[in-house]
């Protein structure tokens, strides 16, 4: 229990990628939806940049769709390729659509989704029926071996698989 709202995770992480759980769209549950994507992405040099940003867009899907009103928000976390990361939240739905507004650092709220633009590669939505998934990529440099290099073990960072799957 955390605070006045109890934490349930309502479903197992998937073993397979991208990794998803389903979280009760209470405040409550940003904090173990960021610690969700920290554990996965250890490691990740764009870990930090991603966990605000799934801070952002979980409370976002708790106080403007239905996830918020007795609802669920879904996470996923995965990494395509080497040098990229993307973290999206899957809603029940609202009536209005994603949009980035000016951002106003002196401003007290509207302010979230400017954040995620400008701190990371890319951000989109997709409408995931009934609500919509919000998405956002960070990308990192990555070391090209040259043709007539030897290939050497590659140091790239990769999810692991959560604990008890294989």
């Amino acid at each position: 229990m955390t605070g006045a709202y109890p934490v349930l995770h309502l479903g197992p992480v998937r073993s397979t990628r991208p990794w998803a759980r389903t979280y009760r769209g209470t405040p409550a549950s940003v904090p173990e939806a960021r610690r969700f994507v920290g554990e996965l992405l250890t490691g990740c040099p764009a870990r930090e940049t991603l966990m605000a940003c799934v801070s952002e867009l979980c409370a976002n899907a708790i106080a403007h769709t239905a996830s918020g009103r007795g609802g669920v928000f879904t996470v996923e976390v995965d990494c395509p390729r080497d040098g990229i990361a993307r973290v999206a939240v899957t809603d029940d739905g609202g009536p209005s659509v994603p949009a980035a507004g000016r951002l106003d650092l002196m401003a007290e709220g509207g302010r979230g989704l400017a954040m995620v633009a400008a701190c990371t590669s890319r951000w989109g939505f997709r409408e995931a029926y009934p609500g919509r998934t919000v998405w956002a990529e960070a990308c990192w440099p990555v070391a090209v071996p040259s043709p007539r290099q030897e290939q050497v073990a590659s140091r790239a960072f990769r999810i692991p698989p959560p604990d008890g799957a294989a």
